[in-house]
């Protein structure tokens, strides 16, 4: 098995496994490699370990859970995540939330913030493309092909990550809610990569997508906290409609990292 194929195993095994309290060694024994050995190349490819992708993952599952099933208490969803009490649950799902389940239960979307990864394509040794699958939404995509995408994108990420990786975790959850508290009912928000993030509307008027990203860009250099300190925040932001007969997910995907490469040279 070489390396890609080894991730591409891991990947599959955690999706089939949220509801299971497993670790990262079940994951390297289900790969048949060590777990150092799995931890490189996880971390290579994803800039991420395995355990903390496994928890985001969980509470995305989680998150997911909690606003289709309001009906079900906290410790049953709990459960159904392969935790033994509600407090290691909600120190978990606050950790990536930043809220507790029950304040995320009154939240208005339920943005695709950790997307499960999947393995770039390779060209002559070299990864090409973004790592991170979307292609659950690819039906509402062809529902909505005249529709308009609204992409954000934050600026100087980096910097914010050096103060720490928690700091990074609350820019990107800023970054979500200004896109949730921008976009309609009807409108989808998620995450295309590492700090790239898109709304799709439900909408065929390029006059609402630039209404939406005229709200987003007015939050600009508003702070987010982290330990009291005050850190402001920055996105690109840009409109595009997918340009083409047939919506084809690589071509879409594609299309939507240059529209936010193309708004960060503008």
């Amino acid at each position: 098995m070489d390396k890609l194929e080894i991730l591409a195993g891991a990947i599959s095994y955690i999706e089939e496994n949220l509801q299971l309290d497993i670790r990262t060694e079940d994951v390297a024994k289900a790969c048949y490699c060590s777990k150092s050995t799995l931890e490189k190349m996880f971390r290579c490819i994803n800039n991420i370990s395995v355990r903390d992708y496994l928890i985001r993952r969980r509470m995305m599952f989680a998150a997911k859970m909690i606003k289709a099933q309001p009906e079900r208490s906290v410790l049953d969803v709990a459960l159904d995540c392969g935790y033994g009490t509600n407090e290691s649950f909600s120190r978990a799902f606050k950790s990536i939330w930043n809220c507790n389940p029950s304040e995320f239960r009154e939240s208005v979307h339920v943005a695709e913030l950790y997307p499960k990864r999947c393995i770039p394509e390779q060209n002559g040794g070299t990864m090409m493309g973004k790592n991170v699958d979307i292609s659950e939404l690819y039906e509402v995509f062809k529902e909505r092909k005249e529709c308009y995408f609204v992409c954000a994108d934050i600026k100087s990420l980096v910097p914010i990550n050096e103060i720490s990786h928690k700091a990074g975790d609350l820019a990107l959850l800023e970054a979500l809610s200004r896109l949730e508290n921008a976009a309609g009912e009807e409108d989808i928000v998620f995450r295309i990569g590492g700090d790239e993030f898109v709304i799709l509307t439900n909408r065929k008027e390029i006059e609402y997508a630039s209404g939406l990203a005229e709200q987003i860009r007015s939050k600009n250099g508003q702070t987010f906290i982290f330990e009291d300190k005050q850190i402001p925040l920055h996105l690109h932001v840009a409109v595009v409609k997918f340009e083409g007969d047939m919506i084809r997910y690589k071509d879409l995907f594609q299309q939507l990292h240059h529209t936010i490469d193309g708004c960060k040279e503008g």
